[in-house]
């Protein structure tokens, strides 16, 4: 049989290799590696206008909704923080994506940015600076530097099936859910921070806030194919 084909959202942006200096559509080698090891083939998708989405969705078997810039608050009715950076065109292309896989009922993964973009797509809203509602940086310590922090999930959750009821996780996110909309919340970070969201009433609909891809965690990965 064919391997599930799995699209994961990417960037566009200037990159530099070789010789080149210029605009690239880009995700980083750890979301392929982990789809692949997951026993599906990969497929990245950039940036994109909303018009085909139905007909891009129909060609996929699931979508990873991969990290990244901040979501525009306007899509949450909020104004922006002075820290909040956007990419537009990841906010359009995604958005209009997502909508096409929850209504094809396909699995959904959504990490970090994507489990954001979960919220907000949902109905909810998020919190556009975490320093100032902790006081600290723990969830992202310092520029390209990954926080570590305990996170718990909810007991018969599909958080808690996948990750177990407790681990330590790796954070790079300034920002957070605030409400989660119509989704449930099922994990939680020792300060409280919303770690995982889902949607029971879907066959699979996850959101981690962390980077499992990064950990080389091939966990939620697996639960997403097996889920097609």
């Amino acid at each position: 049989m064919s391997r599930p084909l799995i699209g994961i959202t990417a960037y566009a942006e200037v990159a530099r290799w070789g010789a080149w200096d210029t605009r690239a559509v880009l995700v980083p080698e750890a979301y392929v590696r982990m789809v692949r090891q997951a026993g599906a083939r990969p497929v990245v998708l950039p940036p994109d206008d909303a018009d085909d989405a139905k007909d891009l969705v129909g060609r996929l078997d699931a979508l990873v909704l991969a990290g990244g810039a901040d979501i525009e608050p306007a899509h949450y009715g909020a104004s922006p923080h002075p820290a909040t950076r956007t990419r537009p065109d990841r906010d359009a292309g995604e958005l209009a994506v997502l909508t096409a896989a929850l209504e094809a009922d396909r699995p959904v993964l959504g990490i970090c940015r994507g489990m954001e973009l979960l919220a907000v797509a949902y109905g909810g809203s998020l919190h556009q600076h975490l320093p100032d509602l902790l006081g600290n940086s723990r969830h992202q310590p310092a520029v390209g530097v990954y926080g570590a922090h305990p996170a718990r999930f909810a007991p018969g959750s599909c958080a808690a099936r996948v990750f177990g009821e407790a681990g330590e996780v790796n954070s790079y996110h300034h920002q957070a859910v605030d409400s989660p909309g119509a989704l449930t919340v099922t994990g939680w970070a020792d300060d409280g921070v919303i770690e995982a969201l889902e949607d029971p009433a879907r066959r699979f609909v996850l959101g981690v806030q962390w980077h499992p891809e990064e950990a080389g965690d091939v966990r939620p990965f697996a639960a997403l194919v097996a889920a097609v």
